[in-house]
């Protein structure tokens, strides 16, 4: 019997290098040459201050890191005005939410009374199932994660609740910005699809302390990247962990299901804020994660840089994943054993269901039928590929041979029992 053939669209990017821009992407670099974007400190917190009409951001120790963060876009030279005015707008929106969420703790404190349960916390390269993994896991009713919409804006502005039809104003305007990205770059769906109702990574409450690796996807900032390398993360994880505590506040349950690559560096942080978690630590062969990451972030740059340079973000890309994977070969020990569980790319995507049964069983969380059918509708509606096929070429478009870019993990390899992909 012959298998039906597959509709999915198998989608080649032949123009990474030399992009043809359609019109819509040409106009929205035009608009932004019209915009006034300054990355002067004072200005950026008076943008926020007059946003929400509050002054406190709390400590302010993190005025610091944000002239580090803004000192690295600035030395960023290829960033044109849409890529400059993108991050300028990301900056007051986070600083924004933090004067938001210092005036939520003043007036409930006890917000940081809030005892939260057992996380389960996926850890792992970007392209490597994370993403897949983290949004299976959280269609157990009985988890508590973080849709995409709620990590732009986490904490509602007073007065700013759901209007007649019940939907909130928050998930509103995320839906705006994410059918104005599909236009402009359709293709990033069959990549990373963040929708709104798409689980994501806490690293974004995580930024509104202004200390996470975030900006390095946003434009190249090796400058930002040694800063934040430098950093003792704990006081910030700490932080995250009171950005939860008010999230849950607001709605529950308490025990959360969290992702972040950026842990793959932080593991001592991590297991120091939440000691009682249980951890899933995905691998895959870096090679394919190499080739995914920097061809999204190169058809992306066909709107956000004025010029394209194919090998330096290969080259940056490569290094900084290395840096991630020999953090997490030096670290993993520190997860205890009891509660953490190693996750090869392979065996995920032939076993789903039973990966997070083992992920389950670590965490004394029973599967049980209901949790069973929620988790099996989510993996029946959402096959791999399911918005098309990227045919990746990392010679062609990259100037990198995959055997000598799989050399450099040859440690991870061996620590892990990784399976390279041909």
């Amino acid at each position: 019997m012959t298998a039906p053939r597959s509709t999915r669209p198998v989608i080649h990017l032949d123009d990474l290098r030399a992009p043809v821009l359609t019109d819509l992407q040409r106009g929205a670099i035009a608009y932004a040459r019209t915009r006034e974007v300054s990355f002067d400190r004072v200005t950026l917190l008076d943008a926020a201050r007059a946003r929400v009409r509050l002054d406190d951001f709390g400590d302010d120790d993190f005025l610091g890191r944000l002239g580090a963060m803004t000192g690295a876009v600035e030395a960023d030279a290829g960033l044109n005005e849409l890529g400059r005015m993108i991050v300028h707008d990301r900056f007051v929106r986070l600083l924004a939410q933090r004067l938001l969420l210092t005036d939520l703790l003043g007036r409930h404190p006890e917000i940081l009374e809030i005892e939260l349960e057992p996380p389960i916390v996926v850890i792992g390269l970007p392209r490597s199932g994370t993403t897949h993994l983290v949004n299976l896991i959280a269609t157990d009713t009985r988890l508590r994660s973080l849709p995409f919409w709620e990590s732009c804006e986490p904490i509602p502005a007073p007065g700013d609740g759901p209007g007649r039809d019940g939907v909130d104003p928050r998930y509103q305007r995320c839906g705006r910005a994410y059918d104005a990205q599909m236009a402009m770059v359709p293709h990033v769906r069959a990549m990373h699809h963040q929708h709104p109702q798409a689980i994501e990574e806490e690293i974004e409450l995580e930024d509104l302390d202004f200390a996470s690796y975030t900006l390095e996807w946003h434009a190249r900032v090796p400058g930002w990247r040694d800063h934040y390398l430098a950093l003792d993360q704990r006081p910030h994880y700490a932080y995250l962990r009171r950005v939860l505590q008010a999230l849950t506040w607001f709605r529950g349950p308490h025990r959360w299901v969290l992702k972040s690559p950026q842990h793959l560096e932080q593991i001592g942080p991590l297991v120091d804020t939440f000691p009682d978690a249980t951890f899933a630590v995905t691998h895959r062969d870096p090679v394919a994660v190499v080739q995914s990451a920097v061809t999204m972030l190169a058809y992306g740059d066909r709107v956000r840089r004025s010029a394209i340079e194919p090998e330096a973000l290969a080259a940056y890309w490569v290094d900084r994943v290395e840096r991630l994977l020999r953090a997490c070969a030096r670290d993993r020990d520190l997860l205890p054993p009891a509660r953490s569980v190693d996750v090869l790319f392979g065996d995920f995507m032939a076993d789903e269901l039973g990966t997070v049964g083992a992920i389950y069983d670590r965490a004394g969380l029973e599967l049980t039928d209901r949790a069973r059918r929620e988790l099996e509708a989510f993996t029946a509606a959402n096959p791999r590929g399911k918005y098309g096929q990227v045919v990746y070429d990392l010679r062609g478009d990259f100037g990198l041979e995959s055997d000598a870019v799989r050399e450099r993990f040859a440690f991870y390899f061996e620590r892990f029992g990784v399976v390279a992909e041909r």
